[in-house]
């Protein structure tokens, strides 16, 4: 049933919303990204989390420099 949940666009925006929370309370996301795919492992659950981290990390970081520059 994991596969199906990788196209689940609302369990896919809630991992993205744990690591705008994260990057909003000042936390290392960069770091978190990489604890996570340490943790990947065999766990089906955390290889998503990571794949969507994986994502939404530049994305995050990408945003950040728009509103920099402004």
């Amino acid at each position: 049933m994991l596969w199906l949940q990788r196209w689940n666009f609302v369990a896919r925006a809630r991992l993205e919303r744990e690591l705008w929370e994260a990057f909003e309370a000042g936390r290392d996301i960069e770091a978190m990204v990489a604890e996570c795919g340490r943790a990947a492992g065999t766990d089906p659950a955390q290889r998503l989390r990571y794949e969507v981290w994986q994502t939404t990390c530049p994305r995050i970081r990408r945003i950040e420099a728009m509103m920099r520059n402004r």
